[in-house]
């Protein structure tokens, strides 16, 4: 089966270039090289710590920010430089702060009407009836419509959001940290609206946490990046069980898990290197135990690595752990 979205050697940079005087500027390289398939129906967790990137590849996704190189492809058709219309009709964004993603000048219908407008070319009549059936699908009263953003709690503005996405009828949602803002029960019921959309639309999501129980409740593909780079992926839960890279190791042992004593980091640091001074072989070597100066001195590539070919490392020395989750240690079978 055909890819839905293709992302090829998709890499962002900042700054770079030369001054009115000559002297180069800094330059850094949010991320690099990112290579992925993303197949209709599939719900892709993309996890990491603050600062690796994801939140820029979010952005390329959906046409917000222009990639220095690589490609993106829809239906296996390339996009051009201008084809952030065409994203923006198939890829939508919700974000992770709900209340300040929302124009505070202009009413809630006002808002969710202006994908039908600009991106589908709907007319009044049409877009009137549009918005009742979006009401009735994120759970929202219809006079909400006539209010403003700031009326609103955080779990109600997530859901004005998230409606306002699926306005432009996207084939792929982007969620962006969608329920770190948000209290534990509102972010179980955001959730299941989530679930219940995908199931009902036909939807496909790309879902960027930093909370790996969140991502593993809801996601069927799993990609940890890593200083701007994918270091492990997997076409299943496995990664979940027995992690190949010890970065991704390293989350696991670091999430809280209700009941149970916290897993010490074994004295890992928490420190990235220096985006502007990036170090030549891998970039976890300097936070990782079984760190070589083979290591230090190779940056490796996304290889097959694991007992299934869909599960690879950016890793010269995989580990080799039991087949259990770190978030829960009893053995359990695939979900």
């Amino acid at each position: 089966m055909s890819a839905l979205l293709e992302v090829r050697g998709l890499t962002r940079r900042f700054g770079g270039g030369r001054s009115i005087l000559g002297t180069r500027k800094p330059e850094l390289t949010a991320v690099r090289g990112i290579d992925f398939d993303l197949h209709r129906g599939d719900t892709l967790g993309i996890v990491g710590e603050s600062g690796c990137g994801k939140s820029t590849l979010a952005r390329m996704l959906v046409g917000l920010d222009a990639p220095s190189e690589g490609s993106i492809a829809l239906d296996g058709r390339a996009l051009t430089q201008g084809g952030a219309r065409a994203l923006a009709k198939r890829v939508q964004y919700v974000f992770q702060d709900p209340v300040s993603s929302l124009n505070p000048r202009h009413r809630i219908d006002t808002i969710l009407e202006a994908p039908m407008k600009y991106l589908l070319g709907l007319g009044k009549q049409a877009r009137k009836q549009k918005l009742e059936k979006l009401c009735e699908a994120v759970g929202l009263d219809m006079r909400v419509l006539e209010r403003y953003p700031h009326e609103f709690s955080g779990g109600q503005a997530q859901r004005i959001g998230i409606a306002r996405a699926l306005a432009a009828e996207p084939d792929i949602i982007v969620l962006d940290e969608p329920v770190s803002a948000l209290d534990v029960s509102v972010q179980a019921q955001v959730l299941n609206l989530l679930g219940t959309l995908k199931r009902e639309r036909d939807l496909t999501y790309i879902f960027i946490s930093h909370d790996l129980a969140v991502v593993e409740s809801v996601a069927t593909r799993l990609a940890v990046m890593y200083f701007g780079r994918v270091v492990e992926e997997a076409a299943d839960r496995s990664a979940f069980r027995a992690p190949l890279h010890p970065y991704t190791d390293l989350l696991l042992r670091s999430a809280p898990v209700p009941g149970q004593k916290r897993v010490s980091a074994g004295g890992d640091t928490g420190e990235l290197p220096d985006p502007y001074r990036p170090p030549d072989g891998c970039a976890f070597a300097e936070r990782c135990p079984r760190a070589t100066a083979e290591c230090r001195a190779h940056d490796p590539e996304l290889n097959v690595k694991g007992r299934r070919p869909e599960h690879r490392a950016a890793c010269l020395y995989p580990l080799d752990l039991p087949d259990r989750s770190p978030l829960n240690p009893s053995p359990r079978r695939d979900r």
